[in-house]
């Protein structure tokens, strides 16, 4: 059965997580509360999806190695979560998604140590000409007199990058056991420990995460459908085929849609530079030519995800 193609998931996942920041901007919850909704309903959605496709039984041969990876993994997602969304409210949106979005060169260099997947020349040029555009955007919002005028812009600051490191990872455990665990079984294992993560956060933070307005359950759901489902799970999709700095430079397109769509929102209106759309334009093109600099895959490797099982 024909499968998508990654860079056709990739596309879909840029849909998905440029939403991501400003519904976070749009909700009054805590930010733990924020992250705990959306896992909540995400989890929903993928249990659904592992009793339709009868995938649950790939649950069963997981080895307590990938396990106690997956685990990992799901822990570092919800500091990322965490961070991120905390450090939304107390710097701009441009420079929050801007700081997060540093994780591919993270990524780049702990993969070649740790997996042995090293860029090629071309790919590296592709990241640091993509990291260059996010400097681009970044630099007017992190130096501008608003957030110059808030105290806590630095702790803003500081928590994105965390948020970087942690997600960076998250990605690389996910392209460590992408390859031998389907897609349903592997983000139940993470999104499962993250979602325990967030609650013994909010447990020991003694935070509230219910009852909630109708409005915030809302938004939860968006977060859930898309920065969650259409982002990340595709995002975990694209890992079994493509290395882990390829498919974690997707989310530098994030800050290019995240700051068009926090500036059309009537709850926003966070007017973004000039800077935006040329940041975003280099952006676009160190992506490209970092997918396009990958080295030539055989007709049986590139044939893969025309017939992997659902699962």
């Amino acid at each position: 059965m024909q499968r998508p193609h990654p860079e056709a998931a990739l596309a879909l996942a840029v849909l998905g997580i440029a939403v991501a920041a400003p519904l976070v901007r749009l909700s009054d919850a805590h930010p733990i509360a924020i992250a705990f909704w959306r896992l909540a309903f995400s989890l929903a959605f993928v249990l659904l999806a592992l009793l339709i496709s009868g995938t649950w039984r790939e649950l069963r041969a997981v080895t307590r190695a990938e396990f106690g990876i997956g685990t990992a993994a799901g822990v570092m997602l919800a500091v990322h979560f965490w961070s991120w969304n905390a450090s939304v409210d107390l710097t701009t949106i441009a420079a929050s998604t801007t700081l997060v979005s540093l994780q591919p060169a993270i990524v780049a260099v702990l993969s070649a140590v740790l997996l042995r997947e090293r860029p090629r020349t071309v790919q590296v040029a592709g990241i640091l000409v993509a990291l260059v555009g996010a400097f681009v955007i970044s630099t007017p919002a992190i130096f501008s007199n608003s957030a110059a005028a808030s105290p806590n812009a630095p702790l803003g600051n500081s928590l994105a990058l965390l948020g970087a490191v942690t997600a960076s990872i998250y990605y690389l455990a996910g392209r460590r056991l992408r390859a031998g665990l389907g897609l349903w079984a592997y983000v139940a294992v993470v999104y499962g420990a993250c979602f325990a993560s967030l609650a013994a956060m909010a447990l020991f933070s003694g935070i509230d995460l219910a009852p909630q307005p109708a409005r915030e359950i809302w938004i939860f759901i968006g977060l859930a459908v898309g920065p969650m489902l259409l982002g990340h799970t595709a995002m975990n999709y694209a890992l079994r085929y493509r290395p882990a700095y390829v498919v974690n430079l997707t989310v530098l397109t994030e800050p290019v849609g995240a700051t068009l769509i926090g500036a059309l929102l009537p709850g926003i209106r966070e007017i973004p530079p000039l800077s935006t759309l040329a940041g975003g334009v280099v952006i676009l093109a160190g992506v490209v030519l970092t997918i396009v600099g990958e080295r030539p895959r055989s007709r049986d490797d590139a044939a893969v995800y025309t017939t992997e099982p659902a699962g």
